[in-house]
Formats: C-alpha cells, sequence, structure tokens
C-alpha cells in the first residue's frame, strides 16, 4: 500500500520500563505521531518520573479509557502508514501473537493487519545482552535490574515475526532503523 502525504506515525507505548526513556526521547525528534498508552503505560510513566518526556514530544497522545478501543478506527480511515509498539511487554506480545485483541495496543495491532498498515515492535524480552542471558532493564528512579526472559517469551517474540506486515526489533539502534526507513519511503516523493 503507497504511504500518502496525509498518513501519519502510530506510537504504542506498553507498561514496560525496558527502553522506555529511549523511546520517548526519540519521539522527541518525530513529527507527525499519534502515541497511544495502555493503562499500564500510563501508570509507568509516571511512576518512572517521564511524564514531563512524554509532554515535550508535543505528540497527541490517546489513552486507554473505552473497552471497545474507539481510537482504532482510525486505521479505518486511513491515517495511518506504521504501527510501531515500543517498548512491548511480555505479555502484549503474547496476546498479539495468539490473536487476542483485549486491549488498546493489542487492538491497534489486530486492526493495523486487518488494515495493512505494517507494524514494527520492540519486544523487551529478546536478545540478551550479558552472557548469563541477562537483559539490562531501567526501573524506577533511575535504577538498573538484571531480567532473564523466560523461555516462552523468546517463543511468543519468534511467533510474532512470522505474522504479516510485521518487523520485529531487539534493540533501540534496529528500532530507529526500522522507523526511519518506514519515514523515509514516506517523505520520498511518488
Amino acid at each position: 500500500m503507497a504511504i500518502s502525504k496525509t498518513q501519519r506515525l502510530a506510537w504504542a507505548i506498553t507498561g514496560s520500563g525496558h527502553y522506555l526513556r529511549e523511546c520517548l526521547d526519540y519521539l522527541q525528534t518525530l513529527e507527525n505521531v499519534d502515541i497511544y498508552l495502555s493503562k499500564a503505560a500510563a501508570e509507568i510513566i509516571k511512576q518512572y518520573g517521564f511524564q514531563g518526556q512524554l509532554d515535550a514530544t508535543g505528540h497527541k497522545v490517546y489513552q486507554d479509557k473505552t473497552a471497545s478501543s474507539v481510537p482504532v478506527e482510525l486505521f479505518y480511515e486511513g491515517k495511518y502508514h506504521t504501527l510501531v509498539i515500543a517498548p512491548a511487554t511480555s505479555n502484549t506480545v503474547a496476546k498479539m501473537a495468539y490473536g487476542f485483541s483485549d486491549s488498546l495496543v493489542t487492538n491497534l495491532y489486530a486492526q493495523a493487519g486487518k488494515t495493512r498498515v505494517p507494524s514494527i515492535v520492540f519486544a523487551c524480552d529478546t536478545v540478551p545482552e550479558l552472557d548469563d542471558g541477562a537483559i539490562i532493564s531501567e526501573a524506577p528512579r533511575e535504577h538498573f535490574v538484571q531480567v532473564f526472559p523466560r523461555q516462552i517469551d523468546l517463543e511468543n517474540v519468534k511467533k510474532l515475526a512470522t505474522f504479516e506486515s510485521t518487523q520485529i526489533v531487539d534493540s533501540i539502534n534496529m528500532l530507529q532503523q526500522a522507523v526511519n526507513i518506514r519515514l523515509n519511503a514516506y517523505s520520498e516523493p511518488k
């Protein structure tokens, strides 16, 4: 599907602190983005002290406040060229991998797929950063902890990677590269 000049980037944030700061930093550099927060994301952003950083992006923010996830209708209207889910918790990845769409973010993913809008997912539980299989993750109040992805989490990421129009990224650099490729395709003259 060709990208229209009027289309925007949809960016969903789930309830993970893993690379949340970096995602919000990157969002501050982007234009024409609508941000979608899961209920847990809204809590985590406040808990981590990142509300100011979210506000500084200047983007419109939708929160998970309706049972039917009303904002997904914007996909039917062709408003978005790409959906980014970053960071994506293992819970969200599992739900998406098994076709659940019972929250704002999982509904966004389902509707993006049904309207053939490509998705980029930055799954929190992917490639270990340390030799012992751990990932270093930010916790509230600038504290860092080691987290060990479970085998089921890694399997769900692999399963989700097989879905059509879904790209899984496992680092902030890969996320930025994937988003930049989509944005460059958007900005090129047709």
